[in-house]
């Protein structure tokens, strides 16, 4: 984040009138007026930016986990890959919440895995980013 700041001084020198005199008639006292203006600019985003931002990726970390979970098992991947393994086992953690809401987990065909929890899991962990990313915009403050 950074800041502009703009700082401004204004200096006015008007010669005075004695009193009782014409206007016409200056004297040689000079009366200063000194006015000082400080303007604060923060580039960058606020706090609630950066909250949304940072509930936005951690979401996003969720999903995708999740889709790469529904893509390797319709695809019928090899589980004994440290790396489908790994993504099938950390995957398990998002998608256990949602398991028996349906009556049918998967669907089985030829190998292939549809595995509908992981659909009702990526729906719901995207209904909580919703309302997570509304209550975080409760407190976000407009520019004036």
């Amino acid at each position: 984040m950074t800041i502009d700041q703009t700082d401004r001084t204004g200096v006015t020198r008007e010669p005075t009138v004695a009193a009782g005199q014409e206007p016409a008639r200056t004297d040689t006292g000079q009366q200063t007026v000194r006015t000082d203006s400080r303007r604060i600019t923060r580039a960058g985003p606020g706090a609630s930016e950066m909250t949304r931002r940072v509930v936005v990726l951690v979401f996003g970390l969720i999903q995708l986990v999740i889709g790469a979970r529904f893509v390797l098992l319709l695809l019928d991947a090899r589980e004994a890959n440290d790396l489908v393994s790994g993504i099938l086992n950390v995957s398990q953690l998002f998608v256990a919440p949602f398991e028996g809401i349906l009556r049918t987990d998967a669907l089985h065909a030829a190998g292939s895995v549809l595995d509908i929890t992981a659909i009702v899991a990526f729906v719901g962990w995207t209904i909580i980013e919703l309302v997570v990313i509304w209550a975080v915009g409760i407190f976000r403050r407009e520019p004036a």
